[in-house]
């Protein structure tokens, strides 16, 4: 790892979501503070709280989560690391899952469900409003307009400041924004997994935030392709990945995800990391296998 870059959210310059929401560019995801399978409480607390603490202190103005995440241990760590909160940060959360147990997610995007589920968020997170609430996915039992009509309710009412979504395609975002202005779409995305790529090209047009989930998850094809360009820079392959993320457009905010401090700083250290243009032409070719370089 190249140790001359800066360990600064900041150095990857700041985005403006829904006009008033300036954050910096490498946020950070907090799925992973939680026990295996996305369910409970993590193994050692006290490295989640140290996690989300860096993070801060790294620069990170924007922390996503979900109340699924747990459920609702992700929110209640994030509460418990940092409030109260420093007047930059942006936290974002979703709702539209169910949870019966670890690894398993139902879907229940009803607005009775979306209206609890906001108000266990702000329980949880110690808010009296949420800044960017996203509706985790649609559901094909539930009218995707109803859903996203109780979100518009739920923003005209106070409770959320500016409405995002989640695993969505364009058309979703094309729907969703004749009711209430879209200020970020999160769908899986990197560099060797753009099936999002007409999103992207989309939500850069009209100045719609997009977060990739997984961004740290290649081609394996392509993995001596990022090994290489790793090695040149003297960088991590991961540090590379979210590179190519922040070259690719202005609008992209990675939210790369860890329980452990040492992961978060060479995370956060690819906001200095220069990619040539031949280098990200090189990575672009590459073909999607999904495999993660974090394990």
């Amino acid at each position: 790892m190249n140790q001359t870059l800066i360990q600064s959210a900041a150095a990857a310059g700041t985005f403006t979501i829904g006009g008033d929401l300036t954050v910096n560019r490498i946020g950070y995801g907090a799925m992973r503070i939680t026990g295996p399978g996305i369910w409970g409480p993590p193994a050692d607390k006290e490295a989640a709280l140290a996690t989300l603490r860096r993070a801060i202190k790294l620069g990170v103005t924007l922390i996503d989560t979900a109340d699924s995440y747990g459920p609702g241990n992700s929110e209640q760590l994030i509460a418990e690391a940092l409030y109260p909160y420093p007047a930059d940060l942006v936290i974002a959360t979703k709702g539209g899952w169910e949870r019966p147990g670890p690894n398993q997610w139902t879907h229940n995007a009803s607005p009775k469900h979306l209206t609890e589920a906001l108000e266990g968020s702000l329980k949880r997170l110690r808010l009296n409003r949420i800044d960017v609430y996203q509706l985790h996915a649609p559901d094909n039992v539930i009218s995707f307009e109803a859903s996203v009509e109780a979100l518009a309710r739920l923003r005209d009412d106070g409770k959320i400041r500016h409405v995002g979504l989640s695993n969505v395609t364009r058309e979703h975002v094309e729907r969703a924004c004749k009711i209430v202005p879209i200020v970020s779409v999160q769908n899986r995305y990197s560099f060797a997994d753009r099936e999002s790529d007409f999103i992207v090209d989309y939500c850069e047009a009209n100045g719609i935030a997009f977060l990739p989930w997984a961004p740290l998850g290649q081609a394996r094809e392509a993995h001596d392709a990022v090994a290489q360009v790793a090695d040149q820079l003297r960088a991590t392959s991961l540090q590379v990945a979210l590179a190519w993320l922040l070259k690719r457009s202005k609008v992209i905010l990675p939210i790369p995800g860890t329980a452990s401090v040492k992961h978060l700083e060479e995370d956060i250290a690819s906001a200095a990391l220069e990619l040539p243009q031949a280098a990200y032409e090189k990575l672009s070719g590459a073909n999607p296998a999904y495999v993660s370089l974090r394990d």
